[in-house]
């Protein structure tokens, strides 16, 4: 099943132009298929990831793939953000997220906060902002279940 997403980069230092995680979660997005309904980059503050969210539920997105703001930093606010509205919280995928990522980085996995919800029909993922994680994650988790998470928020 192919979806409608929309990604999401969290960043107090990056824009468009050098937003490499967005870019990776576009294209890769659209070889497996799916169409990417939109793209934005907002700050790494509560109400600008909020309003992302409302663009993308205006644009008709059943996923939203965020990047940047799980980690451990002062200003990582994407998880926070995020929970709070999850209607059903996916533990699994963070769990998998950092087994699969100390294989690659080692201990420094477990400073990652990765997470994923549901939240008025779509699912949303919280992923770091590292280019790396973004393509594990991708590959390893998302591309392989997207379209079968969202059939089921239907059922």
């Amino acid at each position: 099943m192919h979806v409608s997403a929309f990604v999401v980069t969290c960043s107090d230092s990056r824009d468009a132009a050098r937003d490499e995680s967005g870019r990776v979660l576009r294209e890769a997005l659209e070889s497996a298929g799916h169409q990417v309904a939109g793209s934005v980059v907002v700050k790494d503050d509560a109400e600008a990831i909020r309003g992302a969210l409302a663009q993308a539920q205006a644009a008709g997105a059943r996923a939203v793939l965020f990047t940047g703001g799980t980690g451990i930093g002062r200003r990582d606010c994407t998880v926070e953000t995020l929970r709070p509205l999850f209607e059903k919280e996916l533990p699994g995928f963070g769990e998998l997220f950092r087994m699969l990522s100390y294989r690659q980085v080692g201990s420094a996995a477990m400073m990652s906060r990765a997470t994923a919800g549901t939240w008025q029909g779509m699912i949303l993922f919280a992923l770091p902002g590292s280019p790396q994680a973004v393509r594990l994650a991708l590959d390893a988790l998302i591309l392989p279940e997207m379209g079968h998470a969202v059939r089921e928020l239907t059922r």
